[in-house]
């Protein structure tokens, strides 16, 4: 069953997706870099004058509400939508969904005017969106979420179908859900929580994914998940006890020279 997940990250490379982000400042450069070591194309256009023809000529769109305003939330509904009429597949970050009303707004405008591929979130965050009791703590998951987290299976499920999405939740254990098959991930590293932006980019590698397989985007988004998971423990190998400045950039290499073989070899999940 591993093969299916390695086959798509040679996919990636072959085909080069262009993967349109509307994200967040402060991880945009991480975003960018992520995507080009996987072997896939960033743009960051955001811009309400480009945003939707960008997405036209993408093979995914990311959107992220990490640094949220009001100038680029008309962009994202723009880039979306553009993406739709083209059956652009669109991952969806609800990046501190619950913390505030205006992103708390946004969340609730995004999934109800667009048709989105996968949602990708913490606990936290996929509680929010699926209209369930939630807290967070600034963009990170709540302890309280995170210790309720055996209900995250149950929450991806019921999303997914909600939405007719993909519903990918982050953490300790990744959950991957189409509302009706469910994998756990296993694989990953404890250091990965202590950088910012190791969630946003595991959203641009669902993009890159799902930009090369648009048709399998439930396969596309365990496949960039494990990726992430595995690069996480060959960084620590390499660099972890130098801490998290050599950590990140191991992070990068890691998944630059991800290959198939590695992928199949390290691959660690299980169907709920």
């Amino acid at each position: 069953m591993t093969e299916i997940y390695a086959d798509l990250l040679n996919k990636v490379w072959e085909n080069k997706p262009l993967v349109h982000h509307i994200t967040n400042y402060v991880t945009v450069t991480d975003c960018a870099n992520i995507t080009l070591a996987v072997g896939a194309s960033p743009v960051m256009a955001d811009a309400i004058d480009e945003a939707a023809d960008i997405a036209a000529i993408s093979q995914a769109v990311v959107l992220n509400m990490g640094t949220l305003n009001e100038r680029t939330i008309p962009s994202m509904i723009a880039a979306g939508k553009s993406a739709n009429a083209k059956n652009i597949p669109v991952i969806f970050d609800p990046v501190g969904a619950g913390a505030s009303k205006l992103r708390n707004d946004t969340a609730v405008n995004l999934t109800s005017q667009l048709k989105l591929s996968v949602i990708r979130g913490n606990i936290s965050e996929i509680r929010f969106v699926a209209g369930l009791a939630s807290e967070t703590k600034g963009v990170d998951a709540s302890s309280r979420d995170l210790a309720d987290a055996k209900s995250a299976i149950e929450v991806a499920k019921e999303l997914a179908r909600k939405l007719g999405c993909i519903v990918v939740i982050s953490g300790e254990i990744d959950t991957v859900s189409d509302g009706y098959k469910t994998l756990y991930i296993e694989n990953g590293h404890p250091m990965l929580g202590k950088l910012t932006g190791t969630g946003c980019m595991c959203s641009s590698l669902i993009g890159s994914f799902c930009g090369a397989a648009p048709e399998e985007p439930f396969a596309a988004a365990v496949a960039a998940m494990i990726c992430m998971g595995v690069a996480g423990e060959l960084a620590f190998e390499s660099a972890g006890r130098y801490g998290n400045g050599s950590y990140h950039a191991a992070l990068h290499d890691a998944v630059s020279r991800m290959n198939s073989e590695t992928l199949s070899k390290m691959a660690r999940f299980y169907e709920a």
